[in-house]
Formats: C-alpha cells, sequence, structure tokens
C-alpha cells in the first residue's frame, strides 16, 4: 500500500508439524524433533520477526514426556524472552479469543518479558483430553510462552473469532482453527453451523490470516476440509497437517485467496511428501500486501526415497532367468541403496551453505527408503531376500537400519478363500498401510468394511481403538463396550414381541442409530451431559473441596444432599478415607432436586435405620476439634491461613521498557465482540452475532462473517 514503510510491516515465522517427541527412545532419531524446532524458534530470533505462528501438532503425543516438555520451554525462553519491546498491539478482547485462567495475551502480561510472542492452535496429535479436557498447549501458556488460540469446544457450532492485532498502520486479523475429526468438520461445514467474526471497523483495512490443521485432499468423500469452504474473505492460510513442504503460496482463483503449506520440520514417516526439503516461512505484511520468504532447515537428517520396479530394470531381468539369483539380486539392490546414502550426504552438505562447521562434526546418518515392486515376468523369478535382514547390512550407515527397503507385489487375482477364514481387507489397502505411516482407525475401518459388526458401532469403535492406542486412554475400550452393550439392552428391553427373527433386526437398527449420533457429535454432547458439574471449589487432586474452603462439604459430585445421603453404604468410609462433615455455617438454599436419572444410585432403597446412622456421622467440626477422634487421616492444613498475594497491577500497565506499543494499549479502546449491537445504544457498537441473511455492512459494529455453507451450497 502506498505510504506505508518497514515500521508498519508485521513479520511472521511461520512453522507447523514440528512432532516434537517423535521417536525419541530411538538411540539415533532420538533428537531431531526438539532439533529441528529449537532451530525454527532460533531462526525467529535471528529473523528479528514481530511473532511466531504454529499451525498445530507441536508435540507429537497428547502426552509429551518430561523431555519433549522441557525442551519446547527451554527452546520458547531463550529465543522468546528478552528486553527487546514487542511493537504489535492487541485490539481485540483476550477473554474471548484466550481461555483459562491468563485470558490475555503473554507479551502484555507485566510479570515477564516477552520480546517474540508465539501464538499457536492445536492439531491432532496434541488435542485437549483427559481430566480438565487439557491440552500440551495450555500448559505452555498458564508458563506464558506460548498464547493457545483457535479452540474449538463444541464441533457441531464453531464460532470463530480473530486475534486482532496492529503495528503502525498494518492491521492484522488472525484467525485459527484447531483440529476437529475430518468427517465431523466437513458435516459442520455443510450445515452452515460454522460462523466468522469479522471486525467491522476498517474492515477492508485488515488483512485476514488463518490456520488450519485439517486433511486438505481427498483421502475419503468427507474426510477432508475443501477449501472452498473456507469465506472468501480470507488473504492467507496457513495450512498445517499435511507433512509435505509446499511452502511458495498457491493461488486459489475460485476463492481468492493464497495458501500456504510449509509441512512438518521433522519426517515422521518414510513416504515421498516427507522426502521434500523441509522449510519455514517469513511472512512479511504490509497493509494488504504481503511476502514469503523461505528459509530452508539445516538441522534436518537428510531423508532420499526412491521406487523401482525390478521387471523394468535390464540387469534385474537378467538375473530373473536364473534359477537361484538371491545373491546376486541383493547386490544389485545394494549398489541402489549405497547411491542413495552418496546422494542423501551430498543433499546434507549443500543445505549447509558457506556455513563452517567443525571438522570433528560427521553428517548425520541419512533415512533411506527403497521401494521394490518385485513382481517377476513371465518365465521368470525373483528371489528376493529378507527385508530386514537386508536393511541391516547398512547398519552404522543409515539411521533407520530395520526397514531400508520395501517389498512389495502388483495386486494378483482373487484367490479362493476358506469358508471359515475371516474376510480380508484388499491387498492394495493393505499395501497402502505401511507399517511406518499406518494409523489405527484407518486400520480398524479397512477390517471393520470388510468383517461388518452386528451390535457394536464401527465408526465409534475405531475411535475408541484409537483413543486407547494414541492417547493412552486405558479405560477407552470398557467403556465403549459397556456403553454400547447397555444400550442394545435397553433397546432389546422396549421390544413387546421378541423372537429370534427380529432380534437381529432390532439390534441393525439400534446399530445404525449409534453410529448417527457418533458421526453427528450428539454422542459426545449426551455422554457430556450426564456429568454431573463439580462445584466451583472442586479439587481433582483431592477428590474433593479445596481446603481453604472452610464451610464446604468435602463430598462426592452428586448434585443435591437427598442424593448423597441416600446412596452412602452404612459404617463405610469415602473415597480417600475421609468423613463427611456438615458445614458450621448455614449452606445456601438447596437447590430444587432434578427428578433421578435412570438406574441412578438414587433409587436404591435404603433401611430406616441405616439412614438414621448415617446422620449421626454428619458432626460439626470446630477448627480446634482433633479429627483423630473420628479414625480416619487428618486433612492437611489449609490455604487459607497464608498471607494474601499482593495484588498485581493490570496487565495493561507495561513496564516503560516494554515500548511503545503496549504502552498505547491501554489507551486505545480494546475491540469487543461479545456485546451485541442492541445494548450499546447511541455507543460504538459491539459484536453482534447474525444470521447470514441479516448481515449489514455498518463499519462501527462487529459482526460475524458471511458463512462458507451460505455462498457455496447453492455451487
Amino acid at each position: 500500500m502506498p505510504g506505508l514503510t518497514s515500521a508498519d510491516t508485521i513479520r511472521i515465522l511461520i512453522s507447523t508439524d514440528n512432532h516434537v517427541g517423535y521417536a525419541e527412545r530411538d538411540a539415533i532419531r532420538g533428537e531431531d524433533s526438539w532439533k529441528s524446532f529449537h532451530e525454527v524458534m532460533c531462526l525467529a530470533k535471528e529473523k528479528d520477526v514481530d511473532m511466531v505462528l504454529l499451525a498445530g501438532d507441536l508435540f507429537h503425543d497428547n502426552k509429551p514426556s518430561r523431555k519433549s516438555m522441557f525442551n519446547v520451554m527451554r527452546s520458547l525462553r531463550i529465543n522468546c524472552y528478552g528486553e527487546k519491546p514487542c511493537e504489535l498491539e492487541m485490539l481485540s478482547d483476550g477473554s474471548e479469543v484466550f481461555q483459562g485462567a491468563f485470558d490475555h495475551v503473554n507479551y502484555e502480561d507485566p510479570d515477564i518479558n516477552v520480546a517474540i510472542p508465539v501464538f499457536s492452535i492445536h492439531g491432532n496429535h496434541d488435542d485437549p483430553s483427559g481430566e480438565g479436557h487439557l491440552a500440551a498447549l495450555d500448559l505452555l501458556q498458564a508458563a506464558g510462552l506460548v498464547n493457545y488460540y483457535g479452540r474449538t469446544p463444541e464441533s457441531d457450532n464453531i464460532q470463530i473469532k480473530p486475534v486482532l492485532l496492529q503495528k503502525g498502520n498494518t492491521k492484522l486479523a488472525l484467525y485459527g482453527m484447531s483440529n476437529v475429526r475430518d468427517e465431523r468438520l466437513f458435516r459442520t461445514f455443510r450445515d452452515g453451523k460454522v460462523k466468522f467474526f469479522q471486525p467491522g471497523t476498517q474492515k477492508k483495512d485488515w488483512f485476514n490470516l488463518m490456520s488450519v490443521h485439517q486433511n486438505r485432499h481427498a483421502y475419503t468423500d468427507t474426510g477432508y476440509l475443501p477449501e472452498s469452504f473456507l469465506p472468501e474473505f480470507l488473504d492467507l492460510v496457513i495450512w498445517g497437517h499435511e507433512h509435505e513442504c509446499l511452502i511458495d503460496p498457491k493461488y486459489n482463483a475460485e476463492m481468492n485467496f493464497h495458501v500456504v503449506q510449509p509441512g512438518s520440520s521433522v519426517a515422521t514417516s518414510l513416504m515421498p511428501g516427507e522426502a521434500v526439503p523441509k522449510h519455514v516461512a517469513v511472512l512479511s505484511v504490509t497493509g494488504r500486501d504481503f511476502k514469503v520468504d523461505t528459509v530452508r532447515l539445516k538441522s534436518v537428517r537428510p531423508f532420499v526415497m526412491r521406487e523401482i520396479v525390478l521387471a523394468e530394470e535390464k540387469e534385474a531381468v537378467r538375473l530373473a532367468k536364473k534359477a537361484n539369483n538371491r545373491s546376486e539380486l541383493t547386490r544389485f539392490l545394494e549398489g541402489i541403496v549405497e547411491a542413495m546414502i552418496q546422494q542423501a550426504n551430498k543433499e546434507w552438505e549443500d543445505a549447509q551453505g558457506d556455513e563452517e562447521r567443525d571438522e570433528d562434526e560427521e553428517i548425520p546418518k541419512p533415512l533411506i527408503r527403497l521401494r521394490v515392486e518385485y513382481t517377476a515376468p513371465e518365465g521368470g523369478n525373483f528371489d528376493c531376500e529378507n527385508p530386514q535382514r537386508f536393511s541391516n547390512r547398512f547398519q552404522g550407515k543409515v539411521a533407520n537400519v530395520n526397514d531400508v527397503v520395501q517389498f512389495h507385489r502388483k495386486k494378483a487375482g482373487g484367490a479362493r478363500r476358506a469358508n471359515n477364514a475371516p474376510e480380508m481387507p484388499e491387498e492394495a489397502a493393505l499395501a497402502s498401510l505401511a507399517i511406518d505411516t499406518v494409523k489405527v482407525e484407518k486400520l480398524v475401518r479397512e477390517f471393520l468394511t470388510a468383517q461388518s459388526l452386528t451390535i457394536l458401532p464401527q465408526n465409534s469403535f475405531g475411535d475408541a481403538v484409537s483413543q486407547f492406542v494414541d492417547k493412552d486412554d486405558k479405560h477407552a475400550m470398557e467403556l465403549f463396550v459397556s456403553e454400547n452393550l447397555t444400550k442394545q439392552v435397553e433397546s432389546l428391553m422396549e421390544m413387546d414381541n421378541v423372537d429370534e427373527d427380529n432380534i437381529r433386526e432390532r439390534m441393525e437398527e439400534e446399530k445404525s442409530h449409534l453410529e448417527e449420533l457418533f458421526a453427528s457429535g450428539h454422542l459426545a454432547k449426551l455422554r457430556k451431559a450426564k456429568r454431573k458439574p463439580r462445584p466451583a471449589n472442586w479439587d481433582s487432586d483431592l477428590n474433593g473441596a479445596w481446603d481453604d474452603q472452610p464451610a464446604a462439604i468435602i463430598r462426592s459430585d452428586l448434585e443435591d444432599e437427598e442424593d448423597f445421603e441416600a446412596s452412602r453404604p452404612a459404617s463405610k468410609p469415602t473415597t480417600n478415607g475421609r468423613v463427611k462433615v456438615a458445614p458450621k455455617k448455614a449452606s445456601a438454599p438447596a437447590k430444587k432436586a432434578a427428578p433421578p436419572a435412570k438406574n441412578s444410585r438414587s433409587k436404591k432403597k435404603v433401611v430406616e435405620s441405616e439412614s438414621e446412622e448415617e446422620d449421626e456421622d454428619m458432626v460439626m467440626l470446630d477448627s480446634d476439634d482433633d479429627e483423630s477422634q473420628l479414625f480416619v487421616k487428618p486433612e492437611p492444613p489449609t490455604r487459607g491461613s497464608k498471607k494474601p498475594a499482593p495484588v498485581k497491577a493490570p496487565a495493561t500497565k507495561r513496564a516503560p521498557t516494554r515500548g511503545a506499543a503496549a504502552s498505547q494499549a491501554s489507551k486505545q479502546s480494546q475491540l469487543n465482540f461479545s456485546q451485541p449491537a442492541t445494548q450499546s445504544r447511541g455507543k460504538t457498537k459491539k459484536a453482534q452475532e447474525v444470521s447470514d441473511d441479516d448481515i449489514s455492512d455498518d463499519d462501527d459494529a462487529f459482526e460475524p462473517a458471511p458463512s462458507a455453507r451460505s455462498t457455496r451450497s447453492r455451487r
């Protein structure tokens, strides 16, 4: 834009799919992932960028190890903290784009000096799960190292509000959508339940940047996010999840925006897309114009992949005519692998450029993958060696000593199957599931497609297996089986006339119904609705109320005292060995008890004498009473007796060393999406939620952007 200078340029380092923690127990490759991530963060400091944008999968595991978390936190602290003032000005309300206890951007925190803020969404590897539904990024946000935005608490009702930043005269609207199951997200977009909000003030002056973490290619009919689903007002989309590095912006003529796919910073599978050289991008935004400069990563282990067809190799065809050709064929393939190793070493040296390195520094052992299609020609035979034994010949030369070669054949004609043998997936499907790239859900789906379950729903079965394997949820399968069997039994009990002919039909109907509930996301909502809310002062570590709430009743999470009293077994201690203690002060008026749920514990019959004994157990305790007389474990000292922490200054009141941008943030009114325009009467209008047909062009109001569904469903 004319009149803008370098002082108006926002420089952003972009990286995706760092997968810190991948193969961390491998003796050779254990440090690859965090080394490449550290290089990315060092580049941010070296290039003097204003911020770093990560588009998901910072960690490889849902529960990263201490080593992985330590390496990430160390790298962030080394490169992101400092006295350099952050020149970005936060214009939006942090409570609407960030969640948790620290609902403000980290560089405006008066307790820490952040020079380069990091903004990140979560991917499918590091998504929220478990107690509290927390992600690894929540820990980094609580530590003040990362700004975790773009959360998707409801997968069937997504509202995307941007983080509004400004530097000089350049305004940046940073959108983010963390990973959602592809099939579910496809349905949510298709049903028009994704709403994008736009800043109403000076709408045409904002540069709209969005990061997503979804499948970009149509692996299945609904297992991806079409680019046409995204709104047309976007200027640039950063696409995570796809590991192939396509760093140059690609223009989408239909949608009128560009797409950048940085790819992963470490190879997590031996596939062609991973063999492309790894890069990160430095995005420079000036007004509505942008420029992308690419930087090749130097710490990435070299990777060369090649695929050959033996029937097309002259030397191999000559060997196929011999009866015993294993040794000669092995030497032929060894020569190809040796040439690939030399190629990998040369590529690594070229990537280092003119940079000086220590004489003692060795070239890292490369990753080598040779795929061999060994379908023999007519009248010939290929006697191939065992792939692992062949790979072990390159011990000390390659990093992947167990899977250098992969043999496969063309799909053969249909073989006759024994009557009692289980049905198997197509050979082509199994061939595509290489051992280093296999996904549990895909493998389960392929087998279930062939087998076809009768009682248990197939789509949620694959999800439960994935939760058990990938997310380390030890109770996922148990919960899945018990829950679905219970529903099937309840469905059968509702039948009036039961005979052997219609039982199977009824079970099939119920199974289909459960599959529809899971696919639409309603099953997760039902599970969430069944969970009774914890008290506001609940401590998940102690499984009870906070100790600094002296008037609180330490009890289970039942909603009312009647259910609580009726469900207590006579003369038995509670969980954690605690006794139920009535509050000394008058408690708040009890809420109207909701009707008991089916099969709830409140329906159990309790003998009147037992209830009287339980009433006697509820005793009053003063602060001086001796709890040891109750034969229970003493309570820990209350935190209420500690000296209260000093009240900290608001986040907007920053030290003078933080630069002019931070000081101006307190003077300028924050942009807020939450307040409806109807409540502002005469004042500056805030965000207003309207339908697609009610969108106004008032530049003084915050308003949702036109839904992608409304503009594309008719095409």
